[in-house]
């Protein structure tokens, strides 16, 4: 096959070791493949090869070290090694700036280091996210700029990145890979190296643009739900219905080749895809003359539910007889549940809108580095969710970590002032657990609850 090898052996270049290539090269090492991570960030490249590695993705760390100790993993900022390998996967960063238009610089570094080091029957496959049309408008003229050419010397694709974090290992040999090749070579050789290489049903195109813009529309599609979802647990808690019965019962509903799916409502999104991707697409229509309204309202929804869940607290707290100032103990900082990952935390404005209340705030997480959390949010950081609940009027579990589903608030209960209100901002207590909180003499705020 064109652009990619027959042979029993098969090395990978990933270009772009942070969060998702590194994750990436450490599935991939092993048994006849190689990885080479290439990054230019040195200083990251000596903490992996010093055996440590500052993202947290259960189970990460060790399928590195196993990787690296084997020899079927090397982590380098070397791209010179690269002419030696047969495909190379780009995961370089693609943010957004304030207008909403991808900021490319990462990506375009990257392909100027690879052109002239690109060799005949090499694949190229760009992961990154990316508005459409960059593949051909972008990657590839800068590519060729080194002297080979797409289709007749090296094979080029696209295949978007769509992975859940704190799940992602599991992901990466279990979901289907969607792959848009900019020639048929192309995409017939991208999807025997993901079949080969990770035994996932491939999803192939020979347009390039369409597998673009499939990251985007499933975010898009992600935060839109999600929008909806806050919106309804709004107008739930406005006639004192809980919004998480409405969507149980709402699901059950056969609606094309599923079901209707409304996801569950919170704080409001965060991290680095659900907050970019929707704006990375509108820019992109707006620049062909076309206006999505629906992200607009989607994104301002979401951006609003920290200033909600704020006001959900405000609202018990003058219920139970404290209007002024007090002390807000927030359960979990990280943007989702179950990870450790503050980016773009909704967290951070709920604490913002809280200090500039007046109320004295504390976190914990048991997830989050406590230098990182005091860094990042300006407050103190607990060791135990007992510390950080003394003196508390008001616990709000903010990360729907597996830890707070077993809090033990009997023992909280002795710590906090009393009566205390929980806010459940993404736990989603049990009607068991609300009927429990109540008899211990908490009151139970959730989002819609």
């Amino acid at each position: 096959m064109r652009f990619l090898p027959e042979g029993t052996s098969l090395s990978v270049a990933v270009v772009g070791f942070g969060y998702v290539g590194s994750c990436l090269g450490a599935t991939l090492a092993g048994g006849d493949i190689t990885v080479l991570g290439v990054d230019s960030d040195r200083g990251m490249v000596e903490e992996m090869n010093a055996g440590r590695c500052r993202f947290g993705e259960p189970g990460l760390a060790g399928l590195l070290a196993g990787a690296r100790e084997s020899g079927a993993l090397q982590v380098t900022a070397d791209y010179e090694l690269i002419a030696k390998t047969d495909v190379i996967v780009v995961t370089v960063g693609t943010p957004i700036d304030d207008a909403g238009s991808a900021l490319t610089g990462q990506l375009e570094a990257a392909c100027r280091e690879l052109a002239p080091r690109l060799r005949p029957g090499q694949l190229v496959i760009l992961k990154s996210t990316v508005p459409p049309g960059t593949m051909r408008g972008l990657v590839l003229p800068l590519l060729e700029a080194g002297g080979l050419r797409q289709g007749t010397d090296f094979g080029l694709a696209f295949c978007p990145e769509r992975l859940a974090e704190g799940a992602a290992l599991d992901q990466l040999r279990r979901l289907p890979i969607v792959v848009g090749g900019v020639d048929p070579d192309s995409t017939s050789a991208a999807a025997a190296f993901w079949q080969r290489a990770l035994g996932v049903r491939t999803i192939g195109f020979d347009a390039p643009e369409v597998a673009e813009f499939v990251k985007l529309a499933d975010n898009w599609w992600i935060d839109l739900n999600i929008a909806m979802a806050n919106e309804l647990a709004k107008v739930c808690a406005a006639y004192d219905t809980d919004v998480l019965d409405v969507i149980t019962a709402a699901n059950s509903l056969p609606k094309g080749d599923s079901f209707v799916n409304i996801l569950r409502p919170s704080i409001g999104v965060g991290g680095s895809c659900l907050t970019k991707d929707p704006w990375m697409v509108w820019h992109a229509a707006r620049d062909h003359g076309v206006a999505l309204r629906t992200v607009e309202t989607a994104r301002a929804v979401n951006d609003g539910m920290p200033g909600y869940a704020f006001d959900v607290v405000t609202r018990g707290l003058a219920a139970l007889g404290r209007p002024g100032p007090a002390r807000v103990a927030v359960l979990g900082v990280s943007f989702k549940s179950d990870t450790g990952d503050m980016r773009r935390t909704p967290v951070k404005p709920v604490i913002g809108a809280l200090r500039a209340a007046g109320h004295d705030v504390t976190v914990y997480d048991p997830l989050v580095p406590r230098s990182d959390a005091e860094a990042v949010l300006g407050v103190p950081a607990a060791r135990t969710p007992r510390e950080a609940a003394e003196g508390a009027a008001c616990v709000a579990v903010l990360a729907g970590h597996r830890e707070f589903q077993e809090l033990d608030f009997g023992d909280l209960r002795s710590v906090v002032e009393m009566p205390c209100l929980i806010l459940d901002g993404r736990a989603y207590y049990s009607r068991e657990k609300i009927d429990e909180l109540g008899r211990l003499g908490f009151v139970y705020r959730g989002i819609g609850r």
